[in-house]
């Protein structure tokens, strides 16, 4: 893991597991190294990339506003499934954001996964691990050949839990928009933001 995290700070790509699939993860706040999850996915540019962080004040320290909503969320599903949409502070690069302002934040619960997190120093993408369009992938046996040679590192945790991934959630607008419903259903999101409202 120590190996892990060093080749992150040096700029490496590490394909590492989560809870549901296989993810490429590289120092989030080097452009460069971001260039080369997009080219080696095919990913478009305009298309954002979700980062993962160690903690709750970790992620507070990469955005402008954090809602009572995004709180409560975060209380529930962190760490977990769920990656939350904020406003980014203008420190984060631009290809993260795709221009968008925004950043998705994820805490998260995969052991290998957070391991990484706090060996690389800082939060990294936690992009899925697979080309563009392409299903990802819930065994390293699976991984495109193209991915695994681009790769200065990968770790096999083996077969993952598979299914969706994480649900991505925008908590900039009031009430919060459930932009992709995955490992965390709609429902649970609901019942949590009204168990809120009734308090």
């Amino acid at each position: 893991m120590e190996r892990a995290g060093l080749c992150i700070r040096k700029g490496g790509l590490v394909i590492f597991p989560t809870f549901c699939l296989y993810g490429m993860g590289v120092d989030a706040m080097n452009p460069e190294a971001i260039e080369r999850v997009f080219a080696a996915k095919g990913r478009p540019e305009s298309n954002p990339l979700l980062i993962l962080v160690k903690d709750r004040e970790a992620a507070l320290s990469h955005v402008q506003a954090v809602s009572e909503e995004a709180r409560l969320l975060m209380d529930v599903f962190w760490p977990g499934r769920l990656t939350l949409v904020f406003r980014a502070k203008d420190h984060l690069p631009e290809s993260l954001t795709a221009g968008t302002g925004k950043i998705g934040i994820r805490v998260p619960e995969h052991p290998v996964a957070a391991a990484l997190v706090r060996a690389a120093g800082g939060p990294i993408t936690g992009t899925s691990a697979n080309l563009s369009g392409r299903p990802g992938s819930s065994s390293v046996k699976d991984l495109a050949p193209e991915l695994l040679s681009l790769a200065d590192c990968v770790l096999d945790a083996g077969l993952l839990h598979g299914g969706k991934g994480s649900t991505v959630v925008d908590t900039t607008f009031s009430p919060p928009r459930i932009l992709r419903e995955g490992a965390v259903s709609a429902a649970a999101i609901q019942e949590a933001l009204l168990w809120k409202t009734a308090k």
